[in-house]
């Protein structure tokens, strides 16, 4: 039982290979308040998703493998390109539970409208066979799936442009080829562009609906942690958050910011 209890007690780690995961961590922040989390943002390697599948499969071994020997009692890979490259080797070799993250094109096809369905993720994920082997489980017809590889917009959100003329310009020239008229959703399959949403949303037309993952990942960690007893049983008011990043101070400054955006936008969330 003391075993269980101090299991109980450690705090669930997020990566990512920046701020993006910030988002995934604000809904579990919110959905699960009473826990302490640890985040590590890999700042100095920003960002995985224009490097080669076995450059991010090593980074994620890596940072996996340091939040781990700092005690944590799941992981979760907040990061969609990670979670493409490395999750089935980190499940394998890693002694806690690993969480990951997938463009959320089921409840995109879920949703039974009529138009076209746009997945916009960094291009690694989405020239990744488990995008592909998602699309094939998922879609009720590919010819209704449009991807879009955007290589910028990472870069973009690490140095904090979440708003304004620099960020608009690159998302008018992303989505110059697209018709915007034949689309109903947008999958957002990369957890840095939740913190662009308002500016798609402006750019979009109105009844388009955007989609990510986010809440479906936390609520399958609290799934997980509720099966092997992982959750705090006696919880005692507001867990902790760490913040750590490979990136030095200007990163953790950004880090602070974009973490209390992303959870305040959270605010009333059940």
């Amino acid at each position: 039982m003391q075993k269980i209890e101090a299991e109980q007690q450690k705090p669930i780690a997020f990566f990512d290979s920046g701020v993006g995961g910030l988002s995934v961590l604000a809904v579990a922040a919110h959905l699960m308040p009473h826990e302490d989390y640890v985040y590590f943002g890999d700042t100095a390697n920003a960002p995985y998703g224009t490097k080669s599948k076995e450059e991010v499969r090593a980074l994620s071994m890596r940072v996996a493998d340091m939040l781990v020997h700092r005690g944590c009692k799941a992981l979760v890979v907040a990061c969609n390109t990670a979670t493409s490259a490395a999750v089935k080797i980190l499940r394998e070799v890693l002694s806690v539970p690993v969480i990951g993250m997938e463009p959320a094109v089921k409840p995109a096809f879920a949703r039974g409208d009529q138009g076209k369905v746009l997945v916009m993720a960094t291009p690694l994920t989405l020239r990744e066979e488990k995008f592909q082997d998602l699309c094939d489980r998922c879609a009720t017809d590919l010819a209704n799936v449009l991807i879009l590889p955007c290589p910028s917009l990472v870069e973009l959100v690490e140095r904090g442009v979440i708003t304004g003329p620099e960020l608009e310009n690159t998302l008018t020239q992303l989505l110059a080829d697209v018709d915007m008229s034949v689309i109903s959703t947008v999958v957002l399959g990369c957890t840095h562009y939740l913190f662009l949403q308002k500016t798609l949303t402006r750019i979009f037309p109105a009844h388009v609906e955007f989609i990510d993952g986010n809440i479906g990942t936390v609520r399958q960690l609290a799934r997980v942690l509720e099966s092997r007893y992982l959750l705090r049983d006696n919880p005692k008011g507001r867990g902790k958050v760490e913040l750590l990043t490979s990136g030095g101070d200007p990163s953790l400054h950004l880090f602070r910011k974009l973490y209390k955006i992303a959870y305040d936008e959270m605010e009333g969330l059940e």
